[in-house]
């Protein structure tokens, strides 16, 4: 195949030409799809010239008609190819009229405009718009878009886009139209489009200025009673924004549409979102309680890019952190707001140790803001968002809330309605702030994760305790020589009986060098640090701690992320410790303070019980494998096997006592208290289930089959998948007779399957891609058991025999004709190649050279394979 181009940030210029408006006319047909647009086009002088020529973006379809200015143009009076349509020469200012001719059915790549079952829909982000109509698809180009859809009006009722519905009308042959026209220019990336027998759940929301805005969310008919809490989220979404950043809904219409086939969780079309029905559809008996708070942050986020990614949107795709980023930052703030900031704020480093840690450190790492790439697509990243999302949070940190705030007005009020870049909110920030952020901004394009390591020296007759922090980067393709960062720490001090002795006023340091002592007087001899608390930057931390001093923090911090994650650094310590004992042959017997640290938060009835579940989660494999040079799968997995069993067995009285007291809350209800006891219920039942004595096997299969909500049955079913084949195999059956009829919920029966460590799973798995429910062409159903084997069961994946890599590159290969996307992202699972044994090297090599050599790859999957294979 031909290598594909490589784009650079340092290439990018403003476009020639602008867009004014365009007007659309989409006439859905049986088989095909006509579109028309209507242009009004002008140079741009200050990059244009007379012989410039217009060059438009397009995909693989049939134009059949070009008028410029009124005059129908021939064939041989432009240029056309698979990706583009060029005009040679243009007036600087012209109309511009093209038909194009589209089949939506055909279309599995999702992107553009596509059929999701009965329903036609739209994605245009990141370079979808190019496959509706030929446009300068890039999102600087900025117009006001009007929009007629045409279609039967018994299989497509309801015609919805962007803005406003200005007209409707029957036509003749049972056809009917709608217009609508959004009065808010727009890069083409936010245009969208819906048709479908659709129902509606309505509801209406009063703006802080008296406003009403109407509120439609659409599903297919027979879910429409699930769409109840995302209304909910979305009012909850508009009363916060207004209340903590001043912003108002800018319509009078804001509408959702579930979609059953969707590549990503949602897309923040303006006043037209489209979601993943994964992230709209909820109910007690088909949701758990994750998928509720999923629900409310989806929809937040989608909601908060009103402001921060429509009004405000970037000059180009380098800067997609701009938005998303910012936007997540601001949903993690309302999730925080709205439910427990603790737990919230240590599910989204946990999330980011695991995913965007790695990513970081393999093939693909890149900074916020990449400096080059291949195929756009594939920077939808976990350091795209999560890690650009901490670079807001340091921001924050660093100015506090009050400056913090003054900063956002300046940007929307020198910003509003226009294309920008990343330097352009940091300068905002600069001023509200009054500081120099130029070190600051390195985080944007410097790759990796610092590490900080931190020592301590204590100057008994000064009482003094000298802390120094050292920040190293390790170098990567690209960067050799890592500068160091401007990092903030937020820092406590406590004594041996846990009591705070450090002044609030020097709880915020900020490191600017490679290495820096900061001196804090007044501390009692036996001093503790806690440092980077609420974990105010995305680095990795080293510190000289002993295993009681993490129990004394684990016990007695105030911080809630320093207690979690003292507790995860003894669980990591002591997985270490079993690993080499199992490497050794030795004896895998668990440290008393951890097990005593253990039962001293369990038996703690004041703390936040969902913190304590948290804090008493064992950390995955995936995680585990992190803090290992080379990575020996089967010891780790034997390990953490140990530990789990160890506690359960050394907790059982107290872990079955735990169970009792929280299982009295209403099963239906979804407070935080009522959520906060499943939690750490299902936790300890999970410990049991590593005992698999018929006791406590009758006792999960008791609460599998007496489960009133989908949280308890769906955390029992997956505990006994875990405990042997025949187990597991009346609890697929039981789960499957009962659940058929649900597409989310047997997302839920395929991904257990997936993720099952019995001996079994590799040969079930393939024989569940032949499943009548499973479906390549559904991107859920792909991520929930592909993704969840490759991802999430290194003990099978990573088989020794190759069977594990031989089936997913299979996948993966296949996916690529259907949606390069989805196969791209699959692809990523090989990207840690290097940090295997020999044998499994040689193996994961062989898969990722036989992709490579397919003629017919994607880009999308070419450059995460080639990526691999430099590395």
């Amino acid at each position: 195949m031909i290598k594909p181009e490589i784009k650079h940030l340092k290439d990018y210029t403003p476009s020639e030409f602008t867009i004014k408006s365009i007007d659309l006319t989409i006439e859905i047909e049986n088989e095909l799809t006509r579109v028309s647009s209507h242009m009004q086009i002008e140079k741009n002088r200050a990059v244009s010239n007379k012989v410039t020529s217009l060059i438009l973006n397009k995909s693989d379809y049939a134009i059949t008609s070009v008028i410029a200015n009124g005059m129908v143009l021939l064939p041989e009076e432009y240029e056309t190819d698979i990706n583009h349509l060029k005009l040679i020469r243009t007036p600087d200012k012209f109309e511009l009229e093209i038909e194009s001719i589209l089949k939506p059915h055909e279309n599995t790549t999702l992107e553009g405009l596509y059929q999701s079952g009965d329903i036609l829909c739209t994605q245009c982000e990141a370079e979808g718009f190019r496959k509706i109509t030929p446009f300068l698809d890039r999102p600087d180009v900025m117009s006001t878009y009007s929009c007629t859809i045409v279609a039967d009006k018994n299989k497509y009722p309801i015609l919805l886009s962007n803005g406003n519905l200005v007209k409707t009308g029957e036509l003749d042959n049972d056809r009917h139209f709608a217009r609508w026209e959004d009065p808010f220019k727009k890069p083409s990336y936010l245009f969208a489009l819906v048709a479908g027998d659709l129902a509606v759940l309505e509801d209406t929301f009063i703006t802080q200025s008296g406003r009403a805005v109407d509120l439609k969310i659409y599903s297919e008919k027979e879910n429409i009673n699930q769409c109840d809490h995302a209304m909910l989220s979305l009012k909850q979404a508009m009363k916060w924004d207004e209340k903590r950043f001043g912003l108002e809904y800018d319509l009078d219409l804001y509408q959702i549409v579930a979609i059953n086939d969707f590549n990503a969780g949602a897309m923040e079309n303006k006043g037209l979102n489209i979601f993943n029905s994964k992230y709209v559809l909820a109910k007690p008996e088909t949701a758990t309680d994750e998928d509720f708070m999923n629900v409310q942050g989806v929809i937040g986020h989608e909601y908060f890019h009103n402001w921060t990614g429509n009004r405000v949107t970037l000059n180009n795709w380098f800067q997609l952190s701009l938005k998303e980023g910012l936007t997540v930052f601001r949903d993690q703030e309302f999730s925080s707001d709205l439910n427990s900031r603790g737990v919230k704020r240590i599910s989204c480093i946990r999330n980011l140790r695991a995913f965007q840690f790695p990513e970081d450190s393999g093939p693909m790492v890149h900074p916020v803001r990449p400096a080059s790439y291949m195929e756009m697509n594939n920077f939808y990243t976990m350091t795209v968002y999560e890690k650009g999302s901490e670079l807001v949070r340091m921001i924050h940190q660093i100015i506090g809330e009050k400056k913090f705030q003054k900063g956002m007005k300046l940007y929307f009020n020198k910003f509003d309605g226009m294309a920008v870049s990343i330097e352009d909110f940091v300068g905002v920030m600069e001023d509200a702030g009054n500081i120099n952020f130029t070190q600051f901004k390195l985080w944007y394009s410097q790759s990796g994760t610092p590490t900080i390591k931190i020592s301590r020296h204590y100057d008994a007759k000064n009482r003094q305790l000298h802390i120094t922090f050292e920040q190293y980067t390790p170098p990567d393709r690209n960067q050799a020589d890592k500068k160091p960062l401007h990092i903030p720490v937020k820092i406590g001090i406590i004594d041996h009986e846990g009591i705070e002795v450090l002044n609030e006023d020097n709880a915020l340091i900020e490191l600017k060098e490679e290495k820096e002592t900061f001196i804090f007087n007044d501390i009692p001899q036996g001093g503790l640090p806690s440092v980077f608390r609420q974990f105010t930057a995305p680095v990795k931390i080293q510190t000289d701690f002993n295993d009681e001093e993490l129990a004394l923090l684990m016990a007695h911090d105030s911080d809630e992320f320093n207690k979690w994650d003292a507790a995860q650094t003894l669980f990591i310590k002591q997985i270490i410790r079993l690993v080499e004992c199992f490497q050794s042959n030795s004896d895998m017997i668990i440290d008393r303070h951890l097990t005593a640290a253990f039962q001293n938060a369990l038996e703690d009835l004041h703390i936040n019980r969902a913190f304590i579940a948290r804090m008493l989660t064992l950390p995955t494999e995936t995680e585990i494998k992190d803090h290992f040079k080379i990575i020996d799968v089967t010891a780790i997995h034997a390990a953490r096997k140990s530990l789990e069993k160890q506690i359960a067995v050394s907790m059982e009285s107290l872990l079955i006592e735990t169970i009792n007291r929280c299982s009295k809350s209403d099963p239906a209800s979804l407070s935080h208290e009522a959520m906060a006891d499943r939690s750490l219920k299902n936790l300890c039942l999970s410990y049991l289930g590593s005992l698999k004595t018929p006791a406590t096997t009758d006792l999960i299969q008791g609460c599998f089959s007496g489960a009133k909500n989908m949280t308890d049955e769906f955390s029992a079913f997956r505990i006994l998948c875990e405990i042997d084949t025949e187990t597991k195999k009346e609890a697929v059956e039981q789960f499957y007779k009962k659940w058929s009829h649900d597409k989310l919920v047997l997302d839920k029966w395929f991904a257990v399957q997936a993720a099952s460590s019995l001996p079994d799973t590799l040969e079930n798995v393939r024989l569940l891609t032949k499943h009548p429910d499973f479906s390549l062409r559904n991107p859920n159903k792909v991520r929930s058991l592909i993704y969840m084997f490759s991802l999430f069961n290194p003990i099978h994946f990573h088989s020794s025999d190759g069977s594990g890599y031989q089936f997913v590159s299979n996948q993966i290969l296949t996916l690529d004709s259907i949606n390069h996307q989805i196969a791209a992202r699959l692809s990523s699972c090989f990207n840690h190649w290097k940090k295997y044994d020999n044998v499994r090297q040689g193996l994961m090599k062989k898969e990722l050279e036989r992709i490579i050599e397919v003629q017919t790859l994607s880009k999308n999957v070419y450059e995460i394979v080639s990526r691999a294979l430099e590395s």
